[in-house]
């Protein structure tokens, strides 16, 4: 009975063993890929720091840009502001300055034609 006991408890001690050896073996293997994920991991984190350094670059440069485009729309819009309002005036007196401009331009005549000699002294009394 004694034989029978130190059999199962060299059994037992064998199947511990291997248990023990396969246990050991599992930690190992999970240790290996645990320093690769972590590997892996890190280098995932370097990646995207470096991308995302590269979109904030990105992301200042395209915001000056969009300003300065801001500033120039803003500033042709004001030209256009002017230059609209500049028209409208020259619409609202177009006519007036057209009759001044006719009423110059015979005078101009006139004073032309005085100074080659013309007597327009009766015109300008039969006017009034």
């Amino acid at each position: 009975m004694i034989d029978m006991l130190v059999a199962d408890l060299e059994k037992e001690i064998q199947t511990m063993e291997v248990d023990e050896k396969n246990a050991q073996e599992e930690y190992v293997e999970l240790m290996k890929l645990s320093a690769e994920k972590r590997a892996n991991d890190v280098k995932s984190v370097a990646d995207k720091s470096a991308a995302k350094a590269d979109l904030e670059a990105n992301l200042e440069k395209l915001t000056d840009e969009n300003a300065a485009t801001l500033r120039k729309t803003m500033a042709t819009e004001k030209t256009l502001m002017d230059l609209h309002a500049e028209c409208d005036w020259l619409l609202q007196n177009f006519q007036t300055r057209k009759e001044a401009r006719a009423a110059e331009v015979e005078s101009l005549k006139n004073a032309k034609a005085v100074l080659s000699g013309a007597d327009y002294s009766l015109v300008h009394i039969s006017a009034h």
